[in-house]
């Protein structure tokens, strides 16, 4: 199966790696799985600063090869939400709950452009220690460590 997933992945925490894991199981051995990792200008909308492409493009790459994972893979940089989902044919596309939407207006688009629709699986976010979703956002703020744990606030300290 060809398999699409994407992402900022700054940094690189438990609740994206559920997300690659996820993509790599639908893949198959045979199977093809397509990272979108955000550009550089792409990852400017976000609410916090990121760390340039290649880094975390290097982060990602050396995270994967860690994995040893029998199904190929190949990072692609996106400059919007949709990536290469309009022009190449995928099977399928993994999401979170926060990005499900996308997936939905992907497929409608690949409709109108007779393009056959992706399999959309959504994996339930990853929770921290206090039952809320681990995020990049949260991971910057310093409430969190990439594995969900809390970190000392000036208020508990």
């Amino acid at each position: 199966m060809k398999v699409m997933v994407g992402g900022t992945f700054d940094p690189l925490h438990d609740g994206h790696k559920k997300l690659l894991e996820r993509s790599f199981e639908i893949a198959g051995d045979l199977g093809l799985v397509t990272i979108g990792l955000s550009g550089d200008k792409f990852a400017n909308r976000k609410n916090h600063p990121i760390r340039p492409f290649l880094e975390r493009r290097n982060d990602l790459f050396e995270y994967l090869k860690s994995k040893n994972y029998s199904t190929k893979w190949e990072i692609e940089e996106l400059s919007d939400r949709f990536g290469s989902t309009l022009e190449k044919d995928f099977d399928a596309i993994v999401v979170s709950e926060e990005t499900f939407p996308t997936a939905v207006e992907i497929n409608k688009l690949r409709k109108e452009k007779k393009m056959k629709k992706v399999d959309i699986h959504q994996i339930t976010c990853v929770l921290a220690a206090d039952g809320r979703w681990i995020s990049s956002t949260r991971i910057w703020k310093g409430e969190i460590d990439v594995h969900g744990s809390l970190l000392k606030s000036k208020n508990n300290e």
